[in-house]
């Protein structure tokens, strides 16, 4: 959208204040706020702002960097709607001193992985899910499920009308959402919307993350996409449904009628990708310690890697879809939770797909049957191997494998090691009531 059109709708929207967006390397969203009248020059010139007090962007001697506002992600913000003026939002990218693109910058990493993509002719497109819980707020913040419903349960959800809401300030975002519904664990709900442009997807999802958590609170509630916030019942995952278009012709390049999946070669190519970075790329995908107490089986959450059509336990999954209607012809990965930073998660699966592309790579065959049921020794004879059990054995897996790293860039990759090995040295060295329950007395 062009600018002139863009100042001529905040004036008609009557905006007094606007947040600069844009997240940390943990996926985390941070805002700058301007006064309107500093619009004009934000969206010609950028806003500086110091980039050494965000996780992962620059160091102290080398701080000065601006923001620079996407006008196609302009939105006036529902909740903060006032008679004495509303507050917009853009998200930014964000440039270095030079006016170069910051090579740190989650968005950027993405649309990197996308230019390489169009230059191969193709269009990445994606479909995230996420899931949530509502939890109660009456004592302080706690993890009290908000009702005691089930998966589609409608009578014992409590949370219909807060979906509601939700879903309509989400579309006066632009976001169209698809479905929502009560999830399997207590409390736990999920919002799925509009398959798209990655980078679309990727905004829009930032966007759910924090308009629901502000919608919540209207409630006295607490939304939280932490991955396993209660032991014993399922987590918070984010299945991401993904396929390539034709930038010519606009057509599903993973669809062939001929295949007994439906499946072109690209896409056969595509999934041995995913499947063989799938280690390098977890602790992008899972990047905090609560995610692998989800990735762990019986609770739904992949961990063995493999891949099927009607098996809900493989880690890479071909979704039918209704006849006649191919393009909706995709791939779903079910192992990415909604804490990871989903610019990061889009370019790594992307980079991964792309080299299985280029490599001409196959899969290996499919496995229908329920892989939670197979012994070790049968695991061991069809060679299915595992997700990495912690996020310090993902950090290993990461160093490992060179296309992924290349897809974050030495700066970003150096950074997240530094950050997540300082994460897991925390959690490394701290005694949980687990253990003093456990061993205390006895010992």
């Amino acid at each position: 959208m062009e600018n002139s059109k863009i100042l001529e709708q905040v004036k008609k929207d009557k905006v007094k204040f606007v947040l600069l967006q844009f997240t940390d390397i943990y996926g985390v969203v941070k805002s700058l706020t301007i006064p309107v009248e500093q619009l004009t020059s934000s969206l010609e010139h950028g806003t500086w702002f110091d980039g050494s007090s965000i996780q992962g962007f620059a160091r102290i001697a080398e701080s000065d960097m601006y923001l620079k506002p996407d006008a196609n992600t302009y939105s006036v913000i529902p909740w903060l709607e006032s008679d004495d003026g509303n507050t917009a939002r853009f998200i930014c990218d964000i440039y270095n001193p030079d006016g170069t693109f910051f090579e740190g910058d989650p968005r950027f990493i993405l649309k990197k992985i996308m230019s390489e993509a169009k230059q191969m002719g193709f269009e990445y497109k994606t479909g995230p899910e996420l899931e949530f819980f509502l939890f109660k707020r009456d004592n302080g913040l706690q993890a009290l499920p908000h009702d005691r419903a089930g998966y589609f349960d409608m009578t014992t959800d409590q949370a219909y009308e807060i979906r509601r809401e939700m879903t309509v300030v989400l579309e006066k975002f632009g976001i169209n959402v698809e479905t929502t519904h009560h999830e399997v664990g207590l409390g736990q709900h999920e919002i799925d919307f509009v398959y798209d442009n990655s980078l679309k997807t990727a905004d829009s999802a930032i966007t759910i993350r924090f308009t629901l958590k502000a919608i919540a609170q209207k409630f006295n509630l607490h939304a939280t996409f932490m991955p396993k916030p209660i032991a014993g019942i399922n987590g918070n995952g984010m299945h991401v449904h993904q396929s390539l278009f034709d930038i010519k012709t606009g057509k599903n390049i993973f669809f062939d009628k001929e295949d007994k999946y439906s499946l072109s070669k690209i896409a056969y190519n595509f999934i041995a990708g995913q499947l063989g970075h799938i280690k390098g790329m977890t602790a992008i995908l899972n990047p905090i310690v609560n995610s692998y107490k989800r990735l762990i089986p019986g609770y739904e959450a992949p961990v063995y890697i493999s891949w099927a059509r009607i098996n809900r336990s493989a880690l890479l999954r071909i979704p039918r879809y209704s006849k006649g209607n191919s393009q909706s012809t995709r791939i779903e990965l079910r192992s990415p939770d909604p804490s990871c930073n989903i610019y990061l998660a889009f370019a790594v699966m992307l980079k991964a797909g792309l080299d299985g592309i280029k490599k001409n790579l196959s899969p290996p065959k499919p496995v229908e049957e329920d892989v939670f049921n197979f012994s070790d020794a049968k695991l061991e004879e069809l060679k299915i191997d595992t997700l990495p059990g912690s996020l310090l054995e993902a950090l290993e897996e990461l160093k490992e494998d060179t296309i992924v790293k290349n897809a974050l860039g030495k700066h970003t990759y150096e950074n997240y090691i530094d950050a997540k090995k300082k994460e897991w040295d925390e959690f490394r060295l701290q005694v949980t009531k687990w253990e003093l329950d456990r061993y205390l007395e006895i010992y």
